[in-house]
């Protein structure tokens, strides 16, 4: 199994990261993909991804942080993503739900980073709460790929971004007693759905509420399987195709 977004960088995780990987792996969750949401955050990701075999990054500069942000053109991410290990920019996107008021200046880096992505032919993920639209707009003005991380939108929704190629990032939300996220999976093909925890948020049933691990990524896959009606190994089979489809691992 892979967990396609995972904050193994969070200080959540202080002191206790070599034994959460290899809980991971014991539950066959064999490939993580550490996401960055700023310069710290970000070069974090790359030592923990160097470090071990098959954990890789994806960095960029989160909607949340841009007002702390004093490199205008981001020049540290262009030198960093060079790495090896990095496989994507992200997360990245638009975030409306704490603040409305930097709008513009949240859509000027989102735009700055997916120009990036799109020089250097790299998967995105994409960020999204309460900008669902704007967000799709602006994903729609050029021929991006990647993930729509956390889907939390509607099934139009859904359909609009597989559409346009994206894939929706299905997590610990999907397992929830009420979410309307088990309709959306219910509805899409399993070719458009990648696997992921966002640990350490988001735990899902019965550890809603805890530390998110990597080795929760089960629980997710079992869910998917249970609503779409197939074995957990075929959605694990499909996930793998995708994945591969989008980083080529």
């Amino acid at each position: 199994m892979i967990d396609t977004h995972i904050h193994l960088n969070d200080e959540a995780f202080d002191g206790i990261l070599e034994s959460i990987i290899e809980e991971a792996k014991k539950n066959n969750v064999n490939r993580m993909i550490v996401i960055g949401c700023d310069y710290n955050t970000s070069v974090k990701a790359i030592e923990i991804a160097s470090a071990y075999e098959n954990v890789y990054a994806i960095i960029g500069l989160h909607p949340s942080e841009v007002d702390k942000e004093k490199d205008i053109n981001l020049s540290w991410l262009r030198s960093l993503v060079k790495h090896e290990k990095v496989i994507g920019i992200g997360e990245i996107g638009i975030d409306l739900y704490w603040t409305k008021e930097n709008k513009d200046l949240q859509v000027e880096y989102f735009k700055k980073q997916l120009d990036l992505a799109l020089e250097l032919n790299m998967p995105i993920s994409v960020h999204s709460r309460d900008a669902i639209e704007l967000t799709y707009n602006i994903l729609s003005e050029k021929p991006y790929k990647g993930i729509i991380h956390c889907f939390s939108g509607s099934l139009e929704m859904a359909k609009r971004f597989i559409d346009k190629g994206y894939y929706l990032g299905i997590g610990g939300v999907v397992t929830f007693k009420n979410t309307k996220l088990k309709d959306v999976v219910k509805e899409i093909p399993l070719s458009c759905i990648v696997s992921e925890t966002d640990a350490p948020y988001l735990a899902p049933t019965p550890f809603r509420g805890k530390l998110n691990k990597p080795e929760y990524i089960k629980l997710i896959v079992e869910e998917i399987a249970n609503i779409k009606g197939v074995s957990a190994s075929e959605v694990e089979k499909q996930i793998d195709l995708n994945v591969f489809s989008i980083f080529g691992i």
